[in-house]
Order: structure tokens, then sequence, then C-alpha cells
């Protein structure tokens, strides 16, 4: 196996301009300790994901949809298992997850209509109108802009975890292990 090169840093590793982020959510996630290698990108990153990650308006079943959905899109299986484990927290069942990954006609109609959105963004580049006015229906507009943010937040980051190829957290592999995903 060859040594990843850019491997999640850690404590004694962390860079002294990104000190103010040491004890946050920076360092409880290999994706974070990975994106410290650029100690700026993650200092401008914080806010973003305040907002996209505990402040959106989609709640946090919509929320972890519209994630899973990005993971599987993206093949990233840091952001699939890590989001799993989130999903199954928030309440969602393992069969409700596995059909995230799969055809909109299998899927809850408000879960369809974010995992429309998702695959809109990923194929055509853009909502359609038709898609723009399922999600103001379903999260208003401020959702429908969070949906797009989203994508664009959990995209980066897999493109991330997958160059860097991060390892999944030791703590949500042993969760997964103890309770292993079963559609």
């Amino acid at each position: 196996m060859t040594e990843r090169r850019f491997p999640p840093l850690q404590d004694d590793q962390w860079p002294e301009s990104a000190a103010a982020l040491k004890d946050s959510f920076a360092t409880k996630l290999n994706v974070y300790r990975t994106m410290a290698h650029n100690p700026a990108l993650l200092n401008a990153w914080a806010p973003l994901r305040q907002h996209v990650v505990l402040d959106n308006a989609l709640g946090n079943e919509l929320s972890e949809v519209a994630i899973l959905r990005t993971g599987h899109r993206l093949g990233s299986s840091y952001e699939w298992s890590q989001h799993v484990h989130r999903a199954r927290a928030c309440g969602m069942s393992d069969s409700r997850i596995n059909k995230v990954r799969g055809p909109l006609e299998g899927m809850r109609r408000d879960d369809a209509t974010v995992a429309r959105a998702v695959d809109e963004l990923f194929y055509e580049k853009r909502l359609s109108p038709h898609t723009q006015q399922a999600l103001v229906d379903l999260v208003g507009k401020d959702g429908m802009f969070d949906v797009i943010a989203t994508v664009g937040f959990y995209s980066t980051l897999g493109y991330i975890l997958n160059s860097c190829e991060t390892p999944l957290d030791d703590d949500i592999a042993e969760a997964l292990e103890e309770k292993p995903f079963d559609p």
C-alpha cells in the first residue's frame, strides 16, 4: 500500500495558523484534519460549515438525504459511512438510508425531491424550474439555496476525501462494525 501524501494531521502536527480551530469541529473528524494541510482553507471553511451543517433550513433528515445522495454520487465511502451513522442518529432507518442511493421512485416523496435536486446539480449543473418549485414548496426559498450549498460543500469535501484517501474516523468505523449497515 502506498503511503498517504496528506494524512489527517495529529494534534502535535496541528498548524499554528489554525490554532483557533484546534479544539473545535476541526479536530473531531479526519476530513478536517486532512483539510488542515491548508490552514487558510480550513479557517475560511469554518463559517460556511456552521451554516451548511448546523444552521441550514433543511432540518436534520433532509440534510442527511442531500449529503448521502451527494456522497453516493461522488463514490465517497467516507461520506457515505459517516452520514449513515449521522442519519441513524437522527432517526432514519437503514432501509430509508439505502433508498437514498437508489431510484427516485423507491423513496419517500420528500427524499425524492431532495435526491432529484442533487442529481440535477451533478448531471445538469443546475436545478430545473420544476425542481426549484418543488424544493421551495418543501423547504422554502432558503431551503432551496441550502440544498445547492449542501451539494457544493459536500462535493468539495468528497473531492478532498477521495483525492487524499482519508480514512474513516475510528469511532464511526467501530460503530458501523458494531451495527453494520443492513438495508
